[in-house]
């Protein structure tokens, strides 16, 4: 059922459906804001969010999209000389800009040698019809992909932490963009403050009934210089930050809660040392992934197992 002998249904596969070499993604900063930072819909951003701490270091915005994308094929192409490579804007809200403006920005990274395609990371109520419109038109020439962060599927969690939109804006820009044939990704966080383990496994059940191709799962993180930050100093009891072995039982429950058909890109996320508070489990993310589909196999499950919507058998691969 599964490539690679995996247990669950891997990002890597999906990109070996879609190109017949191997591609990279390079992150770019564009240098754009966030409606939840400039005012138009609040101040000071999402409570966890410090930009520094997903973004990798040749990423820069006082540097060109031209200039970070040659700085990250330099660091990448020596591994693979023949690889290609997809141009991900990360940082901030990728769509929130004039459309000329975003267009011009898409289009500089795409005329980059060895660029394959494009990955636009954004919020749900940042996606109007006319952008929607390039790139549906833009998808039938090459590959793009629309990450929206959607974060948890419970309205009072998105209040909490500041996100200025509700789980109903994501649920129903992913259907929209997914109507126009563009392949979705969602981001979610698992453990936000004052969600139970049910509640978290209850996403599960969420997204498997919207049409992604690909889910990004980390846990929460405590980062320096954010608002979160300051809470945890003074409420910590109010916060249940997971033991390494305990996320890992929580990554396996909630994937066999999910669809088998979307392919899980991650289920952690790793933040530079000096802006983690905590949890700090002292492993890569591919080390983490590893234990993790050891656990799969010590517990004999995959993906999909208890999704509710449909009968899923055990993968003939597994």
């Amino acid at each position: 059922m599964f490539a690679n002998n995996k247990p669950y249904r891997d990002f890597a596969d999906y990109l070996a459906t879609r190109f017949p070499y191997k591609v990279q993604k390079i992150s770019v900063n564009a240098g754009f804001t966030c409606p939840n930072r400039d005012g138009s819909k609040g101040r000071g951003g999402c409570t966890y969010c410090n930009n520094q701490s997903f973004s990798p270091g040749y990423g820069t915005p006082v540097k060109t999209i031209t200039a970070q994308l040659a700085d990250g094929v330099h660091f990448f192409s020596h591994k693979y000389p023949d690889m290609k490579y997809l141009a991900y804007f990360q940082s901030y809200t990728n769509t929130y800009d004039t459309l000329p403006s975003l267009i011009e920005k898409y289009e500089e990274a795409l005329a980059y040698p060895g660029v394959a395609g494009l990955i636009v990371g954004t919020r749900p109520d940042c996606m109007p019809g006319a952008l929607l419109d390039y790139f549906e038109a833009l998808s039938r020439k090459t590959f793009v992909l629309i990450e929206y962060g959607v974060e948890s599927t419970l309205n009072r969690s998105l209040e909490r932490v500041n996100r200025q939109h509700s789980y109903e804006e994501s649920a129903a820009m992913i259907r929209t963009t997914a109507a126009r044939g563009i392949p979705v990704g969602a981001h979610l966080i698992l453990g936000l403050p004052g969600e139970s383990k049910e509640e978290i496994l209850h996403h599960a059940d969420r997204l498997s009934a919207l049409p992604l191709t690909t889910l990004k799962l980390h846990q929460l993180q405590i980062i320096r210089h954010t608002a979160l930050a300051r809470e945890y100093q003074q409420l910590p009891d109010s916060f249940h930050l997971f033991e390494r072995d305990e996320y890992i039982d929580l990554c396996i429950c909630f994937a066999e809660r999910l669809h088998p058909d979307i392919h899980i890109e991650r289920f952690t996320s790793q933040s530079p040392k000096r802006l983690l508070i905590a949890p700090d489990w002292g492993l890569k993310n591919h080390e983490m992934a590893a234990r993790i589909i050891k656990r799969f196999r010590e517990k004999g499950t995959w993906q999909g197992r208890l999704c509710g919507c449909l009968d899923v058998p055990h993968p003939a691969l597994f």
